[in-house]
């Protein structure tokens, strides 16, 4: 370990954060499902939204020690979401397949599966991302036992590739720049979603989050208008209008999705007015710290829900 950082550990008491916002992801994908008023439940958008959120948090604990030089990496949260997001990212390529099959995941045959898999660009895309999730795990798992051979920049790339891939090869692909307008966008939330969550999870004392919360305030204000501006020109190309906001499903839920990001938006102006500057003078506690950071992650919980339901709505 370098000399001088201290590795951050987590507490029972910041783990549980994560049943909050899980909880609001899974709800998001239900509301989803009832604005789109058409088709049976998407269960797949169930899977892309826990795989999503676990790549996001990953992404943002490889990123923690750039916004505070004193913390080293969190090696073993890194590694057990890792593991998680591959498992994750596992049950979504089979519900993918069954979904494009025409069957239920449970009469879902493994040549069928296989097919998939080895034919279809879809599953080479996810045999591509279960690559990395594993890489990444294999490596965190590894790095926490020998932490100062280790560097944070692979991880970053392997999950920046990871979370990536669905959308630089989905629709917006077809369109000029398309690739890069969704590149963009998932990187900047989960970057924004996943730094905040991250550090939920690690952060233990008043001093960390003096140090550490007002420069991610600092990058949160242009994440999130990367991500309203590119995620409305995605929406608008793809429904070609404004009347589909209202009269289509897709339209509904990107309109559920803009106020979300509006309310996130109102949030952090308000966090930026009392809870940053008094953390950043040490005037707050971290348990004050932690439960403000649990509900705004919570609410990015929402967006994230919606935005797994508008990628698999047609």
């Amino acid at each position: 370990m370098t000399t001088g950082r201290r590795a951050p550990g987590t507490t029972p008491r910041q783990w549980r954060v994560l049943a909050p916002v899980v909880a609001a992801a899974l709800a998001a994908v239900v509301l989803a499902w009832a604005l789109r008023a058409a088709g049976g439940f998407p269960a797949v958008a169930g899977a892309r939204v826990l795989a999503d959120g676990a790549g996001a948090t990953v992404l943002g604990l490889a990123a923690l020690p750039r916004l505070n030089e004193r913390l080293a990496v969190a090696w073993r949260p890194i590694a057990v979401l890792a593991g998680v997001w591959l498992a994750t990212e596992f049950t979504l390529l089979v519900c993918e397949a069954a979904e494009i099959v025409g069957v239920p995941v449970t009469a879902l045959g493994a040549g069928e599966f296989g097919i998939f898999l080895g034919r279809l660009s879809g599953g080479q895309i996810g045999i591509a991302i279960l690559f990395c999730t594993g890489a990444i795990a294999c490596y965190a798992a590894v790095a926490f036992r020998r932490p100062g051979a280790a560097s944070a920049d692979l991880v970053l790339v392997f999950a920046a590739v990871a979370l990536a891939l669905r959308p630089i090869t989905g629709h917006m692909s077809q369109q000029m720049f398309g690739s890069v307008l969704a590149a963009v966008h998932t990187l900047a939330a989960a970057l924004w979603c996943g730094a905040l969550l991250a550090m939920a999870l690690t952060l233990r004392s008043r001093g960390d989050w003096a140090a550490t919360l007002p420069r991610y305030s600092g990058t949160a204000a242009p994440l999130v208008l990367v991500v309203a501006a590119t995620g409305l020109i995605d929406g608008l190309v793809r429904i070609g209008g404004l009347t589909p906001l209202v009269t289509t499903g897709y339209g509904r839920i990107l309109l559920a999705k803009l106020a979300v990001l509006g309310a996130l938006a109102a949030l952090g102006w308000w966090w930026r007015r009392g809870w940053v500057p008094r953390a950043g003078d040490h005037r707050v506690t971290a348990r004050v710290s932690l439960r403000n950071a649990a509900v705004e992650v919570t609410v990015m919980a929402v967006a994230f829900g919606l935005a797994a339901t508008l990628a698999v709505t047609a």
